[in-house]
């Protein structure tokens, strides 16, 4: 009989209270970190019974009673007429971000990576990070004034060359595209970053064996720079299809009007003016769960085809 059979396994407690001693600095460091996700993110997630009932503030979640059928607030949102065309512009809109944002925030990355003339880069990276901390109030203020129909700098300079003026901001044909452009003026330095670090963190002997090789700039992009990344892309990838039904809550209230209610409005802004405007709370849960669903759904499957991917192809 072996040694390693006749001595006694540690039990799983055994190995946490040794862990527990070894590293509680820190475990308590991350105490308060844990604290807030239970209570500010867990705990509130049994109030989410009140898509199932019909909620009154006066009795409460508990003392509210069940919605008969129990799937009625979702039946609700699908019977609205307006429910197929706030759909269709939420994935539009929620697309259109999603590649407008990932690839040239990527390409972005890349050129910033390339240069060689350092006070220019971080004069292009601080410029290009501003607008990442602006409110959509203000973005929407710069661009009326970029893109107003009669006094928008944009539109003016398409009339002095013969052009005729495009209602940017009020027409249903334009709104949406409007909208994916300033999200990605927005976000287009910010997104860049994630990429950034992960270039800076790739080994130099690669670049230098693959130029020794005779490979140019753009092979080395190519051959070593993209597949070294590729799984930050993935990663940054499934996250963003995890928000997929949002499509920018606070962007398109602040654009939306009513010229633009028909190409504009989306799941969240319905939920906000006939679910939390009209107190109907019981309804506006119901559809925030149904997005809950929907989004781990295709985070899990995404991951799953994209690890599946990655080792076929790698």
């Amino acid at each position: 009989m072996s040694v390693a059979s006749i001595t006694p396994k540690k039990s799983s407690w055994g190995k946490c209270k040794k862990a527990l001693f070894k590293w509680w600095p820190l475990y308590l460091m991350m105490l308060p970190g844990l604290v807030y996700l239970i209570v500010y993110k867990y705990v509130p997630m049994a109030g989410t019974i009140i898509a199932f009932k019909n909620y009154r503030v006066k009795v409460g979640i508990w003392g509210s009673p069940w919605a008969d059928p129990w799937y009625k607030h979702f039946m609700d949102f699908f019977k609205s007429p307006a429910n197929v065309q706030i759909i269709k512009n939420t994935i539009t809109l929620s697309i259109g971000k999603l590649l407008i944002g990932l690839i040239p925030s990527l390409i972005f990355a890349l050129a910033i990576s390339e240069c060689r003339n350092k006070p220019f880069v971080r004069v292009v990276q601080t410029v290009s990070y501003l607008p990442h901390f602006l409110s959509w109030v203000v973005i929407y203020g710069i661009s009326q004034t970029m893109l107003s129909m009669n006094t928008g700098v944009v539109n003016r300079f398409l009339v002095s060359i013969g052009l005729e003026s495009i209602p940017f901001l009020s027409s249903n044909d334009v709104i949406q595209g409007t909208l994916i452009g300033t999200d990605l003026w927005k976000g287009l330095g910010w997104g860049s970053i994630t990429f950034l670090a992960a270039i800076i963190g790739i080994d130099k002997e690669l670049y230098d064996a693959a130029e020794v090789d005779g490979c140019g700039r753009f092979r080395r992009i190519w051959h070593i720079t993209l597949p070294c990344i590729r799984r930050i892309f993935i990663v940054l990838l499934v996250l963003k299809l995890g928000t997929v039904l949002d499509a920018g809550f606070n962007q398109v209230y602040v654009f939306m009007n009513e010229r633009v209610n028909r190409s504009a409005e989306i799941i969240d802004t319905w939920v906000y003016t006939r679910g939390i405007g009209k107190m109907n709370y019981s309804l506006s849960t119901a559809v925030g769960l149904m997005k809950s669903v929907i989004a781990s759904v295709l985070v899990i499957g995404t991951n799953k085809l994209a690890r599946k991917w990655d080792s076929a192809i790698w």
